[in-house]
């Protein structure tokens, strides 16, 4: 006879490809990046906001994004006669959702506004190293109302740089650099080498984004066969794109009007990066930067890590003209900035740039040597919290070995042991569990011990 009372199935657990899920040791370290991230965009006087993780789907294609790389929703249980599909679906990127937003709340803003976001997001698209079908973007934008000053272009790499500054001197993710470009040089140079219509100007941009994944000889044959050019004009433009890293390469490099408003653009972006401090030669201008999206009208920017150049942009963005404009008639330029927060953490931990730490955040692991110490074991435990130290209890009944040894596999620093002596003393054992000393502190000092 069957048993009634036969056990449920166990449905087995399977990681899903694209959706990373680190321990909590990786994620610790993921959050001191988003810690960094938060203060410093707070610190150049960004203001945080939220969108929903849905839009409605007239809202994320209204740019033409291809649609297979968004996931719809729908209901999972719905009558044999109703349509399961909605009109809603999550959002693929921040700058979609953040230009409905201030279309929507535009009475409410305060303009320039500025404003930064960290959410996930979700795309559908093949996983690949590095690349996610969910992962976390940090984004700060700078968005004016009918104009927004040069300046404004300047700032963002002043805050690239303060952010990966402060990655290198408490991550060790090591040097970096920003790679400026401007939409209009890059134009104004496809047009005198031959590219004289949208499309081929588009075909050639396209072209151009690609070179660091393609080379330049499939960039070369494909401005020949989409954008017009010769065989001699699209070596020559190379060359030339090449060969300039400051803006005093650009003399003298073409002659078309959008060419020299562009080089007057980074002229003055480069002089607003000296008066913010940004370090000679921490910003590089790299013509060959295109970004292919096509709402990018001015400067662009992508940033590399010395250490993992391989990987590509780590932080990338840069200014557009009126981003909103499907959502409202005011004219709202802007410029801004992403960092690709999960591909860098995951594309770091795989080259060793990057290590997990300790599985806990606490300092202080409290053991209880003896449950009738245990009330004064939490006494002290609330006394280190109360000066500002993390700490945790030990509260199982096992011994002290078994305490200890749990310590050091979550990689606490210290080990606070209390027994009837030491309370008779009124001390505590404080054994460093990095160095292996043990030493006696008063119970009055213990705070002041560890910090």
């Amino acid at each position: 006879m069957a048993d009634s009372a036969s056990p449920p199935s166990v449905v087995k657990p399977r990681a899903i490809s694209g959706f990373p899920e680190w321990l909590p040791a990786e994620r610790l370290v993921e959050q001191r990046f988003l810690d960094i991230i938060r203060e410093t965009f707070e610190r150049f006087g960004f203001a945080p906001i939220e969108t929903p993780a849905v839009e409605r789907r007239e809202v994320l294609t209204a740019k033409g994004i291809v649609d297979k790389e968004i996931y719809a929703l729908s209901r999972l249980a719905a009558a044999d006669d109703e349509d399961p599909s909605t009109d809603l679906a999550l959002h693929f990127d921040l700058t979609v959702p953040t230009a409905r937003y201030v279309a929507q709340h535009f009475n409410r803003l305060v303009f320039p506004f500025r404003r930064y976001q960290i959410q996930k997001v979700w795309r559908g698209e093949r996983p690949q190293a590095g690349r996610f079908r969910e992962f976390t973007q940090c984004d700060i934008d700078i968005i004016g109302n009918g104009a927004l000053d040069l300046l404004a272009d300047a700032e963002i790499p002043a805050v690239i740089d303060a952010v990966f500054s402060r990655f290198a001197a408490d991550l060790g993710t090591g040097g970096f650099v920003i790679r400026l470009n401007n939409r209009k040089l890059l134009q104004g140079l496809l047009e005198a080498a031959g590219a004289a219509t949208p499309a081929a100007l588009a075909a050639a941009l396209r072209a151009i984004d690609a070179l660091e994944k393609v080379g330049r000889d499939a960039v070369a044959a494909e401005l020949v066969r989409d954008a017009g050019l010769t065989a001699a004009a699209a070596d020559g433009l190379l060359d030339r794109l090449a060969a300039v890293t400051d803006p005093a390469g650009l003399d003298g490099l073409a002659e078309t009007a959008l060419f020299e408003e562009g080089r007057a653009e980074v002229a003055q972006v480069f002089d607003g990066l000296a008066a913010l401090g940004v370090p000679a030669g921490r910003v590089r201008l790299d013509l060959t930067i295109a970004r292919g999206l096509d709402y990018y009208t001015g400067t662009v920017y992508e940033t590399v890590l010395d250490a993992l150049p391989g990987i590509g942009s780590v932080c990338s963005g840069g200014r557009y003209e009126n981003l909103a404009s499907t959502y409202t008639r005011q004219t709202l330029p802007g410029v801004g900035i992403s960092i690709g927060l999960s591909r860098l953490v995951a594309r770091a931990f795989e080259a060793g740039l990057i290590a997990p730490g300790p599985a806990t955040p606490a300092t202080v692991l409290v053991t209880v040597m003896d449950r009738t110490l245990l009330a004064d074991s939490l006494d002290i435990a609330r006394r280190l919290r109360a000066a500002g130290v993390a700490t945790e209890v030990y509260t199982e009944p096992r011994k002290l070995a078994a305490q200890l040894k749990y310590a050091d596999a979550k990689g606490f620093r210290y080990a606070v042991i209390l027994g009837e002596d030491e309370k008779a003393a009124g001390t505590v054992q404080m054994k460093d569990l990095k160095e292996g000393a043990q030493t006696t502190v008063p119970l009055a000092e213990v705070a002041v011990h560890l910090g």
